[in-house]
């Protein structure tokens, strides 16, 4: 698709809002990144846990479906728009509609893909060393492919799979990946198919499905580690000839919104726990439009961004052009057409080529598999209370940097497409400014990643950017574009010499994260005190033990998951360690 120049594009933009505005259909502003991207789009745009963005592209490998990815990193006032372009290490695999999940520690996992080298192989990529890692084989029978697959990240950190080509269950398998183990094992089996299906986080940690083609829904229920059959749709959502449907995104209001890829809509209500939720059918999609494999995105003011097609009217050509762009509100069942990324009413491609990601400034990132030109789009209105997160307090042991709060991971997943990616963003974003400088940290270790937690306690780590400049910052949280008030936050410059640790005590504390028991080894037999306190400096507990034979055992199964310090105190001094509590 040829794109006009960035004077045409503005052009179009001032009298397609003037337009719109004057006929009352103003919801928000498309504006282009300023730079184009060194490769032209060919896959999903993921957020990383420092601000920054990687998109795949379809340069490199050699087929057409690229293992290249560009990266945007926003300027230093933290536009997005005026952000810069780069290229980060390539995948060892080829892939196009695979699956991708942020993990906890901040790496990005990928697995599979319906076109490429890599449908029955996963790998993971390392942000701060810039290299990918081929994990074990995902895939458990021969023949399986992890292609048009959804996946979810469990309360525990690890992944639920599906899979998708199977000569077992066709399309009914998943498997389990357990990054602390680098393994994948044998997953609940679906009661029908997931071929197709997108997956939707519950409040509960559940997980939500509509069966391909069918009206039958399932959850996973994260404590049974099982798929049990839930409440019947009132209507299918598949589209007739191309087996498709749109996003399934979850509403302030606790709802599910899906969007079919007939044309229909349909409404879920959740029990909030293992009984059987509640369908509504939801208004038609306008005009003869579908979501066939369409991107969508939950913004900060609530409504979603939409994109979608002609219905499919035959098997010969299933994906029709032109793609038609809606904001959709659910509090009067609402759909209002707006202005196409480029200005125009319409792009004229297939809604399947669209993808959207929500940037932690509360604008979409959106892009085609057509173009290496991005778009951001403004949202108007305010942002969801429901959603703003609250920072409590913010912790500094030494070099190391602590939030605490509550809402730290949104009131959805974020941008959705269908089965084919997955793009959510529910996870704590920190952002510092200083007058008009934007600094991004780098977050990790989130307790958490649900959505609509409520008053949950949640707790994340984060790294500064290296040369931060020494002094007082004004320090946000952010979840899905929406920012918490603002924290003030002092900076001074930490190093061993002020450290608390007494490093010459060579004591370590391990496994991190820990499971039931923990180990404090030392180079010396010490009479030690070790206390354990929480993120908010309250002892848990506190014991005074002989380190024999180097090493000592302290049990924490009474403990629930989170980040804790433990303080192991001697004669010597005080060492102090924070770990990681998965259960």
């Amino acid at each position: 698709m040829s794109k006009p120049n960035n004077i045409k594009r503005t052009i179009f933009l001032f009298f397609g809002i003037l337009f719109l505005s004057t006929y009352g259909y103003s919801q928000g502003t498309w504006t282009p990144i300023a730079s184009l991207a060194p490769d032209t789009n060919n896959g999903v745009t993921l957020l990383l846990s420092d601000g920054t963005v990687i998109v795949k592209t379809r340069s490199g490998g050699g087929d057409g479906y690229g293992n290249i990815w560009n990266k945007l990193t926003p300027d230093i006032h933290g536009s997005y728009v005026n952000g810069t372009w780069s290229t980060i290490a390539p995948m060892h695999d080829t892939r196009l509609y695979f699956s991708s999940q942020l993990l906890k520690d901040g790496r990005m996992y990928v697995a599979g893909g319906e076109y490429g080298t890599g449908g029955a192989t996963a790998e993971i990529y390392d942000p701060q060393a810039n290299t990918w890692t081929v994990l074990p084989s995902p895939v458990l029978t021969v023949g399986d492919v992890l292609g048009d697959a959804s996946s979810e990240i469990l309360p525990n950190g690890k992944i639920l799979q599906a899979v998708v080509v199977s000569q077992v269950n066709p399309s009914k398998e998943t498997t389990i990946y357990d990054p602390m183990a680098n393994t994948f094992a044998v997953g609940p089996v679906c009661h029908g198919s997931n071929d197709e299906a997108a997956w939707v986080k519950l409040p509960d940690n559940s997980i939500l499905f509509v069966d391909l083609f069918s009206t039958n829904a399932e959850r996973y229920i994260p404590a049974l580690n099982q798929w049990v059959v839930d409440a019947s749709a009132p209507i299918n959502i598949y589209g007739s000839y191309d087996y498709e449907t749109g996003a399934g995104l979850l509403l302030p209001d606790g709802r599910v919104f899906y969007m079919g890829g007939n044309g229909k809509t349909l409404f879920y209500t959740p029990s909030g726990n293992n009984a059987n939720g509640t369908w509504a059918i939801g208004p038609t999609i306008p005009n003869g439009l579908a979501a066939p494999d369409a991107a969508a995105a939950m913004m900060a003011n609530g409504k979603i961004l939409c994109a979608f097609s002609p219905i499919s009217t035959s098997a010969v050509n299933v994906f029709l052009s032109p793609t038609y762009f809606y904001e959709f509100d659910y509090t009067n069942n609402s759909f209002t057409k707006i202005l196409a990324p480029t200005g125009d009413t319409v792009l004229n491609e297939a809604c399947y080529a669209t993808m959207m990601l929500d940037l932690p400034d509360g604008t979409i990132l959106y892009g085609d598999t057509t173009s290496n030109q991005y778009y951001v789009y403004k949202p108007g209105g305010t942002p969801v209370a429901a959603g703003k997160p609250i920072i409590n307090n913010v912790i500094q042991s030494n070099c190391d940097f602590s939030v605490v709060g509550t809402l730290f991971n949104g009131i959805s997943e974020g941008a959705a497409y269908g089965d084919d990616w997955q793009m959510t963003t529910n996870f704590p974003v920190v952002r510092l400014s200083s007058g008009t400088n934007v600094y991004y940290a780098r977050s990790f270790n989130w307790n958490s990643r649900g959505v609509q937690r409520g008053s949950e306690l949640d707790t994340t780590q984060f790294a500064l950017p290296v040369g931060l400049p020494i002094g007082t910052y004004s320090l946000v949280v952010i979840a899905n574009g929406i920012s918490s008030n603002p924290y003030t936050f002092v900076y001074s410059l930490c190093s061993a010499d002020i450290n608390q640790y007494a490093t010459n005590m060579q004591v370590n504390v391990y496994p991190n994260p820990a499971y039931e028991d923990i180990y404090i080894t030392s180079a010396q037999h010490k009479l030690s005190e070790i206390s354990i306190t929480d993120m908010l400096g309250r002892e848990l507990t506190n014991e005074k033990k002989e380190i024999l034979n180097y090493e000592t055992q302290m049990s924490i199964a009474n403990l629930p998951n989170g980040v804790y310090f433990v303080n192991v105190k001697t004669s010597e001094g005080v060492s102090v360690h924070k770990i990681v509590i998965q259960h």
